[in-house]
Order: structure tokens, then sequence, then C-alpha cells
């Protein structure tokens, strides 16, 4: 006979642990960008976010015209890891955390206001106060009477359904620095900035109206109409390359391959520049993973081979169903997938495949003689000439300026050796003991912005370097 002992119940600190859910890896965009995720979910056709300065006042709020929740539903909402809430197989959602812990990772407090009667304006609202809870260290939201709501957080909702998220005392979005005077002001300009960006590439697909479901959708920052990023450039003259369907366990991922064209056969210099992305063409080369049509990674080669200048045309997607989100490994954030083994040996061919035809349109492509860049004169050395590396080969790419020495990836991820794909010879002694000691103290990414910035500015020092 096995005898049991009694159990008690642990009701985690609530101070304790929201105060660390602060810290799950969001940046500013990628908590929008999640937020936005729920808006999606809820069938809205229209989100509009807006970052308004006004020094410690300051507030961010993303509004939609999606379904709208009941107040039983956004106090659901607000629990952390919510049991009641069942996930359709196309949802952007998973955890029942985004909401929370997105929110949370920028601003102290959270009013959410719901409406979901066309005909009648009843409006539902719910708190999350950071300072309340750590004063009482209890799991407790507020009911606002209506009084209390302030008209930022219900005037979207006065002519229909949706629902505002409303983000204040945004602590960790001005951080430290003076909030009065200009500076709040500008800073937050420029992160509309960037989540206009973030945004057209995220959700690209579902302002175009290329994404599984009935109506496209409008997003706008600032009252600025968010226009979408196509990675792979299909109104340009981009080579498509065969798709495959690979089985991952139970599920299939969708693998379609692309060349983009160097940049004399863009129709215009604008569009070759708004083609580089983000991170610029060398950085955005590689797999874009999608996740329900919403894109999760923008470019890497995710350890399948290392960034070359050579191949930087060639880009593929990647789309899996949240079916196999285990197997990829995707975070709370939204922000990282590992791909499973038995899609990597999958992918091993295909992408050689894909990287040697980028290579070959890229070395027969036509160098722009409009407007050349001037030669960078050589900078004074003791060394004897025939030992200094020899020019490096001008890039079509580029409208003419040198071409950067093949990257190596972070962490020693790509191919085997030291030596590309493409043939690009072995980096320097010294540039790759620099690398290798970066990885070993974990400063391998500011080891790369600090490569990429002497490419840049002082390309005889790089080259010295063996970059």
């Amino acid at each position: 006979m096995v005898t049991r002992g009694r159990t008690e119940e642990v009701i985690p600190s609530a101070a304790r642990l929201l105060g660390s859910l602060r810290d799950l890896g969001y940046d500013f965009v990628n908590a929008v960008a999640d937020i936005v995720d729920n808006s999606v979910s809820a069938g809205a056709t229209e989100v509009h976010v807006v970052l308004h300065p006004a020094g410690t006042d300051s507030w961010v709020r993303v509004a939609d015209n999606g379904s709208g929740m009941a107040g039983a539903t956004i106090t659901e909402a607000m629990r952390l890891g919510t049991g009641q809430r069942e996930y359709s197989s196309d949802e952007l959602g998973k955890f029942g955390l985004g909401l929370k812990t997105a929110s949370l990772s920028q601003a102290r407090c959270i009013t959410i206001a719901s409406r979901t009667h066309p005909a009648r304006a009843v409006i539902d609202c719910r708190r999350l106060d950071l300072d309340a809870i750590a004063a009482s260290d209890r799991w407790e939201i507020e009911v606002p009477a209506a009084a209390d709501r302030p008209e930022t957080v219900v005037g979207p909702l006065k002519s229909g359904p949706g629902t505002v998220v409303l983000w204040d005392r945004l602590d960790r979005v001005l951080g430290r620095n003076d909030p009065f005077g200009g500076w709040s002001h500008r800073h937050l300009l420029k992160l509309a900035e960037r989540l206009d960006q973030h945004l057209g590439m995220v959700f690209g697909r579902f302002l175009t109206g290329e994404a599984r479901r009935l109506f496209p959708l409008t997003l706008t920052v600032n009252g600025t109409k968010v226009e979408a990023w196509d990675p792979f450039c299909l109104d340009e003259r981009t080579e498509h390359l065969p798709p495959h369907e690979l089985r991952v366990g139970g599920g299939l991922v969708r693998y379609r391959p692309y060349v983009l064209p160097p940049q004399d056969d863009f129709r215009d210099d604008e569009t070759w520049r708004r083609a580089s992305g983000p991170n610029q063409w060398n950085r955005q080369q590689g797999l874009y993973i999608y996740r329900a049509d919403r894109m999760i990674q923008s470019g890497g080669w995710s350890w399948l081979r290392g960034y070359d200048e050579h191949i930087k045309l060639a880009r593929a997607a990647v789309e899996f169903w949240p079916d196999l989100d285990e197997a990829f490994e995707i975070n709370v954030a939204k922000t990282r997938v590992k791909l499973p083994e038995e899609l990597r040996d999958q992918l091993k061919p295909l992408v050689t495949m894909l990287t040697r035809r980028a290579d070959d349109r890229y070395r027969k492509s036509k160098p722009r003689r409009d407007n050349p860049a001037p030669p960078i004169p050589p900078r004074p050395t003791a060394r004897n000439d025939a030992n200094r590396p020899a020019d490096r080969p001008r890039d079509p790419g580029t409208g003419g300026r040198p071409a950067e020495t093949p990257q190596r990836p972070p962490g020693g991820q790509g191919t085997s050796g030291n030596v590309s794909e493409s043939g690009g010879s072995a980096a320097a002694p010294a540039g790759r003991v620099l690398e290798e000691t970066a990885r070993t103290l974990g400063y391998g990414t500011a080891l790369e912005s600090i490569r990429d910035e002497l490419r840049r500015r002082h390309p005889e020092v790089a080259r010295d370097l063996g970059w």
C-alpha cells in the first residue's frame, strides 16, 4: 500500500514574477508586433499604432477594429498563461503570454479597452499596474470606472467594435534619459520609423493580401500607412527556383528559393535600395522563415553556411504552421526559431544549389557605369608592394564600389574550414584570431559591427586584417 503525503499550493510572488517576466527578450518593435498579432487573430482589418511623446506622460497605443472582447474575456486575457484560451491551427498566438509579457517589457501600466457590439457602445476596460502589484504583491487587475477611463483608451472605440491596448509609464522605452525637452520626442519619432519598417517586413503578406485570410490588413504608425516589404522582389527580374515541400515529423515545411537581380537589373536605384532591407544586402541574404504567414526570421543561414558577398542575391522562404512550433523551438517573443535537424539535412543540398546559382548570377552581372565611385587611394606603407593584398573586385550590385570580402558567420556558422563555398580565401591570421577571441568572450555580434564599420570607413585596415 502506497501512502501519500498532503500537498500544498505554492503561489509565486506576483511582484517578483511579473518583474522577471519583463526580461524575456523583447525589444520595442517586437513587443508592438506581438500586440498586432492579437489584432490579426481577432479578425481586424485595420490596426493603428500611435507613439505619443509627452515627457513622463508619453504613451503608446495599438487600436484595432477586430471582434473585441467582453469584460470577462479581457480579464482572462490578462491572466498569465491563460488556460481557457484555445488557439486554432492558423493563429499567431501560442503561449497565452504575449499580450502581458510584450506590454510589460516596455511599460509599467497596461490598459485594455474593448467593444464587441456595433450598435451598443458598451466598452469594457481592465488595467494592470505594476506599481500597484508591487505594493500589494497580489495577482490583481483593476476594473476602472467609466469616469476613470481616459479618452486616449476609449476614443478609438466610439465608432465601432475593436480593442485598444494602451501602454503608459514607459520606463523601458524612455529608460533613464531625461524625458523632458525634445529628447523623448526625437526618440519616439526614431522608434516610429523603425517600427514602420519592422511591421512592413513582419506582416508584409498580410498587408498585400497574400496571407491566408479573407481581407488584407491595413497598418498605420502615427497616421502613416505601413508599406509591405517584399524580401524576394517578385515585381522585379527575380529568378524563381523550383519550390520543395519537406516533411518534418507529422507536418510539412515549404521551401521557396529565389535569386534576386543585381542592381543594374532593378527598375531604378530607389527600388534597389529598398530591397536591401534594414540590414543591407549582405546581412539580408539567406532564409526568411514564416510561421502562419508571419515573418519570424529575416535573413541569415541558420548555421547552414556563412555570409558571402558573392551570394548576397540568394534568399529563400521557409514556411511552416503552428503545429510544428515544438519542432522549430519557437520562443515566447516569436523572434527566434531553430531549424529541426531533419529539416537541416533536407535543406543543405537545396541551399547549396541556391547559393551556387546566386554566385553565378552575381559574377555574370555587369557593373553600373553611371556615377562610378572614385577609387580608394592606397594607404602609405613601408611594406613591399609585392606583399600588399590585391585590389578587391568591383561589386556590380553596389554601383561599382569595391566588393566586401566574403563574411564569416558569427560563431563559426557555415561551411567547414576557412574557405567559403564560393571559393573565397581564408581570413588572415589577425582577423581570425580576433573573431575566435570575440566568440569565446561572447562578443561575436559586437565584432561583426566593428568589422562592417571598418569595411565602410577604413577599407584598407579591413583588408590588412583579412576582412
